[in-house]
């Protein structure tokens, strides 16, 4: 009888009498995913996603790279590595991953693991840069002609290991929300 009584109170009742609120909605539950979090992880993923692949793209163009295709590749390396800092930064002040080790303690593990990943990651970007800043230096001369075969090698490493990341990722996410995004396989 209380809870019929409190009902119709709570859905016309302004929540702490805050003239800006004009109807009461109760927190999500636990159980239940949020959309926008959800929506977030998916748009941040797929905008690196495309940074991946825009790089790949120009790793893979034919024939010895000219000096301009070098600078261009060079400039969305750094764009990578910036958004990927500004990702990880993200992550690690909390979110989406923080999020689904509260609503699933037993992700907190995974989550630690996944955490500790992106100083290597970053360093291993790095890499990848300072590697192509060589073939940079050296230009079209033999080293330049050893260190693009070398570049590359580095970036495809390097993508390797971003997508296992992203793919635990994944997981724990898809697990803490109990939702599938559709990314795991």
């Amino acid at each position: 009888m209380a809870a019929a009584m409190l009902k119709p109170f709570m859905l016309k009742r302004p929540v702490l009498d805050c003239p800006m609120v004009k109807e009461y909605r109760p927190m999500a539950l636990i159980n239940r995913s949020d959309p926008v979090i959800l929506g977030h992880v998916l748009a941040e993923h797929r905008d690196l996603f495309h940074l991946m692949h825009s790089v790949q793209s120009r790793f893979a163009m034919p024939g010895p790279p000219s000096p301009e295709h070098r600078a261009d590749l060079l400039e969305s390396l750094h764009h990578l590595r910036e958004h990927l800092g500004d990702h990880f930064a993200q992550e690690e002040l909390g979110g989406f991953l923080e999020e689904a080790v509260t609503r699933i303690p037993r992700l907190s593990a995974a989550v630690r693991s996944i955490v500790a990943q992106h100083p290597a990651l970053l360093t291993e970007l790095d890499r990848v840069i300072e590697q192509l800043m060589i073939v940079e230096k050296s230009g079209e001369g033999a080293a330049g002609a050893k260190s693009w075969p070398a570049a590359v090698h580095a970036f495809e490493t390097f993508a390797a290991h971003m997508a296992a990341h992203e793919r635990s990722e994944n997981t724990v996410v898809q697990e803490g929300y109990n939702e599938d995004l559709g990314l795991v396989e």
